[in-house]
């Protein structure tokens, strides 16, 4: 399926009856082969919004899978990127793959970061305030709409202050695409599997939606803003198909104005 060195249905189906993590650990040696993977094109628009904020000295690929949002964070970071994912198997491509990731966009004699992997859950992760950039690509699908405010929770703690977090967000399709039924009848499929077969496989692409989540970010801490990126145009009504939600923690001090000044309002 999907391509001569993609899965199979039958080992697609495996996976589906599986846990996520043990899912996707089956479906490791094969994701770069499937639409499930982020697209170059959105990493690179990501990578080009984001540097004008940089450089940034370590980062974080949050649910890293098989390491592609690494790579990103290997171009702008100058000290040290980790890809955190709770998949062994993930884990294992990820690491086999990453050669010298983000090299070929440095500057002669500019040393790549130093690139390691952590298995963690994202709702408990492993670090202090040690990053100063977070990206995450494609996973947010595997969290449940009441699970946000932990999960931003998280990445508030492990962020510096002045610290982001990026990700980037596509339009939803419209009624009318064919595209729009196709997710519709996905998440359907998914509910019926998870009301009648355990353990449950949480994968829905509706239900992170972005006004959702820019509540819960702010509730979290975070200023938010969204930037388009330019590379995927607009849609008829002139709105951008893709966004960069960019989060950021802000100091104590601006925390405790902000909060004063709503208290007053």
């Amino acid at each position: 399926m999907f391509s001569p060195e993609g899965p199979t249905l039958r080992e697609l189906a495996v996976q589906a009856l599986s846990s996520v993590e043990h899912g996707y650990d089956l479906l490791a040696p094969k994701f770069d082969h499937t639409p499930f993977r982020t697209p170059d094109a959105v990493l690179e628009s990501t990578a080009k919004a984001l540097e004008p904020f940089g450089p940034f000295e370590d980062g974080l690929d949050l649910c890293c899978g098989t390491g592609a949002g690494a790579e990103v964070l290997a171009g702008l970071c100058r000290r040290s990127v980790i890809g955190v994912d709770f998949s062994t198997g993930m884990l294992d491509v990820a690491g086999r793959r990453a050669t010298t990731p983000g090299g070929e966009g440095r500057d002669a004699g500019q040393q790549a970061p130093g690139v390691s992997w952590v298995r963690a859950d994202a709702r408990a992760l492993p670090f202090s305030a040690a990053f100063d950039l977070v990206v995450s690509f494609g996973a947010f699908g595997h969290f449940l709409p009441r699970e946000l405010p932990g999960l931003f929770a998280q990445v508030h703690s492990v962020l510096r202050p002045d610290g982001r977090f990026a990700f980037p967000v596509l339009a939803p399709p419209r009624p009318s695409s064919p595209a729009f039924w196709t997710l519709l009848g996905f998440d359907a499929v998914m509910r019926v599997r998870n009301a009648v077969w355990r353990p449950p496989f949480v994968m829905y692409y509706r239900a992170f939606r972005l006004a959702d989540v820019t509540r819960e970010l702010r509730r979290a801490g975070f200023t938010v803003e969204l930037r388009e990126l330019p590379e995927f145009g607009r849609r008829g009504d002139g709105s951008p198909r893709a966004r960069l939600v960019l989060a950021r923690k802000e100091r104590e001090g601006a925390q405790a104005r902000a909060a004063a000044g709503g208290a007053n309002a």
